[in-house]
């Protein structure tokens, strides 16, 4: 196993948008074969074809882009040397698998209907029994090639009648595995029951198909969500009955997403009922119509989600909290993934985007925010802009946020802030204001250093501390009680604008 290649598979079914749960494993699994120098497999799991969701399979590969986790081989990202990577491209594969089973004695043809099913669910339960499950004690009052004699299996295969492949467990064995996160599991049979492999319509089930792909796909590591740890003990099985054990994966399983506000496994609900996304892009239910926002549309960075994602469930053992992909890449490991559920915290991914939109270069978020105001009527000076979008994002979660935090820079205010006003207004304070503004006047280059000097200047003449004018200078020009640096602002406006702004302001508070 050491000296086999590192290939790890996130496979998800199609059957709606891909919850940020699911990005997460996704995530973990690139960031473990990244760091193994192996390889990222995305495979479809549609087996199920009652659950499929048109768009869902798009939604998934578009999703996965978008984060910037492309997987080397996969459905939508190229054939690989173990294409297809649908498993229902795949169907003519597993019957051979099912047979071997049955001809090994580890499987074997059930007949019954879902009436039968369904009685001797209710007569179970009706007793009291421990299990009502189709198990190594009730499989012995069932119609299967078990109890039906042979000629009579023969007869009802030849006519076609419905049937199903189910495992045939041992009635008191012990199954143990090691899960990387987990440690030692131990399960045993007397609690499993007898699932179903492979029906006659020619589908396998989830539990047949997952085994025989990541067999035939030469997967090293089974890195999953929590929800699939009781299959665990099946599939280890499965992997012993079909001589594949020396083989057989490493299993690694992953804590919960836990919502904010207590106990339980995050859901859309939550998400609808706190006011966050649950999805990484926007989805709309191809059946009801019904939207539901995505990290994406709301303004989130790929890279602060995804830096997000990695640190719920996964501690890297130092204070580090930014990290860039590469960065993940060198530090993941496995061991150092929580057993316990990760509790969301939509605050926090927040503060993930607020750091990365403060890292980004000016220049750059210049060109996010001018589609914003050309379709208001400005067209700006790039390297301004630049200017305005340094501090902008000093106050800004969201390049979004843009236009609240600068709009004073492209028109004047016709409101003033009434808490500032209350506060500093006065006749006494017009008086002072008009008299600085002179000083401004008399500025000849209309730089931030002079503009200072001449604010710094008139301040130590008056006797004044800082707080008896800038408040006042910010109210005039902006009419908001705080802000950018002022200097700063001034100097971006020019004095002309700025003279005009501090003059109506006087003869508008009075």
């Amino acid at each position: 196993m050491e000296n086999r290649r590192v290939r790890v598979r996130f496979a998800p079914s199609p059957t709606g948008p891909l919850h940020m749960g699911g990005v997460r494993t996704a995530l973990y699994n690139y960031l473990f074969a990244k760091k193994h120098g192996g390889d990222f497999i995305l495979r479809v799991e549609d087996t199920d074809q009652g659950r499929f969701v048109p768009g869902a399979e798009q939604y998934i590969v578009e999703a996965l882009k978008w984060c910037g986790i492309e997987p080397n081989e996969g459905v939508g990202f190229g054939d690989g040397p173990h294409a297809p990577y649908r498993q229902s491209e795949r169907k003519a594969m597993y019957r051979q698998y099912a047979m071997q089973l049955v001809d090994a004695g580890h499987a074997y043809y059930a007949f019954d209907t879902s009436e039968e099913l369904t009685e001797m669910r209710e007569k179970l339960e009706a007793a009291k029994a421990v299990s009502s499950a189709y198990n190594a004690v009730t499989r012995a009052n069932m119609k299967n090639s078990l109890t039906l004699p042979e000629d009579e299996v023969k007869r009802r295969l030849d006519a076609g009648d419905p049937y199903v492949i189910r495992i045939k467990l041992p009635r008191a064995e012990e199954v143990r595995f090691h899960d990387i996160i987990r440690g030692w599991v131990v399960v045993h049979t007397s609690n499993m029951d007898d699932k179903v492999l492979y029906k006659s319509d020619g589908m396998p089930t989830y539990h047949l198909a997952n085994i025989v792909d990541d067999y035939l796909m030469q997967v090293t590591h089974v890195i999953r969500g929590e929800e699939w740890l009781p299959s665990a003990p099946l599939h280890v099985l499965l992997y012993r009955y079909l001589g594949w054990e020396a083989v057989m994966p490493q299993f690694a399983h992953l804590p919960l997403l836990l919502k904010p506000d207590g106990n339980g496994k995050l859901s859309k609900r939550d998400g609808d009922r706190l006011g966050f996304p649950v999805f990484p892009l926007n989805w709309v239910d191809p059946t009801s119509g019904e939207q539901s926002s995505g990290y994406r549309e709301r303004g989130y960075y790929p890279d602060a989600f995804v830096n997000m994602l990695a640190l719920l469930g996964w501690n890297p053992g130092t204070q580090q909290e930014i990290f860039t992909l590469a960065e993940l890449c060198e530090a993941f490991s496995l061991e150092r993934v929580s057993k316990s559920g990760a509790k969301f915290d939509p605050e926090k991914t927040k503060w993930f985007n607020q750091q990365y939109l403060r890292a980004k270069d000016n220049a750059e978020l210049a060109l996010e925010y001018l589609p914003e105001l050309t379709a208001k009527g400005y067209n700006p000076d790039m390297e301004t802009l630049a200017r305005i979008c340094g501090m902008a994002k000093e106050r800004s979660t969201f390049s979004s946020d843009f236009w609240e935090n600068s709009w004073f820079f492209f028109k004047a205010p016709d409101t003033y802030d009434e808490t500032t006003v209350q506060k500093k207004w006065n006749a006494e304070a017009a008086g002072l204001l008009k008299e600085l503004a002179t000083r401004f006047e008399a500025i000849t280059e209309f730089t931030h250093d002079n503009i200072h000097t001449a604010f710094n200047t008139f301040l130590e003449e008056k006797g004044l501390k800082i707080g008896a004018m800038l408040p006042l200078f910010r109210l005039s020009v902006t009419g908001l009680g705080q802000g950018p640096g002022m200097f700063d602002v001034a100097e971006i406006l020019g004095k002309e604008e700025t003279l005009a702004r501090v003059n109506h302001a006087i003869t508008a508070l009075g």
